[in-house]
């Protein structure tokens, strides 16, 4: 299969291109200019070949989802996804991945796309035409920095990742470790542990009992029964004290 796409060099210093997104937003149509997005800000993008596919819905999206906080420190107003998909399957996509942090653009006409000139064929999977997988820095309009996938077989997911961009836009930056912890609804240690991860500037995913996960996955993880449970890069750490103890130290 021949990919042809624009290199970075072509689009660094260059306009995105002008087109208008048709959207739906609280069952009313709602037309998206691509000045609505950018102009007068400061914006990173990142497309991708489809919602819910496999790369896109465990890693692309959920990482700049997890990192946005980093992002807006850093004087970034918006992380924008765009995929050559409708806007009923980007707004479902977006509930179910829960990425509250990202604006999810329908380019379903592929107006975009083209014009960005990474529209690739992808009618070997049964795809037709889709975007070529990339990410880029857009300020006021104008093309700053573009990572582009490199071209070969597959999917290749290498260069259009948020820790590539972030440490693109502040090189000093160093990422926090992954963080996870188990909740139940109206537990007070809970809230006690997750605002002490906020203060220490910590993002975390949460599993929350009787929605993501029952008693016995508590037991079978931690040997326990009470919450909240925190685990940080690997490590378990325990309770909300036990929270209290790991920043200590």
């Amino acid at each position: 299969m021949t990919i042809q796409i624009k290199t970075a060099a072509e689009l660094e210093g260059k306009k995105v291109p002008n087109v208008v997104w048709h959207t739906r937003t609280d069952d009313a149509w709602v037309d998206v200019s691509t000045d609505d997005i950018f102009k007068g800000k400061k914006v990173v993008v990142f497309s991708l070949p489809g919602a819910f596919t496999p790369t896109c819905s465990s890693t692309h999206l959920p990482r700049y989802n997890e990192l946005a906080n980093e992002f807006k420190k850093r004087g970034i107003d918006d992380i924008v996804c765009i995929s050559v998909n409708d806007t009923f399957v980007m707004n479902a996509w977006l509930a179910d991945q829960e990425a509250e942090n990202i604006t999810v653009i329908p380019d379903g006409n592929t107006d975009f796309t083209k014009g960005m000139g990474m529209l690739v064929g992808k009618q070997n999977l049964g795809f037709g035409e889709r975007s070529w997988r990339y990410s880029m820095l857009v300020n006021d309009g104008t093309i700053e920095k573009m990572f582009i996938e490199p071209v070969k077989d597959g999917d290749p997911f290498e260069v259009s990742d948020a820790d590539t961009m972030l440490k693109h836009i502040d090189s000093t930056w160093t990422p926090h470790e992954s963080v996870s912890i188990i909740t139940k609804p109206g537990c007070p240690f809970c809230a006690k542990a997750k605002a002490l991860l906020k203060e220490k500037g910590f993002t975390y995913e949460e599993i929350v009992l009787g929605r993501d996960a029952s008693i016995t996955s508590v037991r079978a993880i931690t040997g326990k029964a009470t919450v909240p449970q925190v685990f940080i890069g690997g490590q378990y750490i325990g309770g909300s004290d036990d929270l209290e103890k790991h920043f200590a130290q």
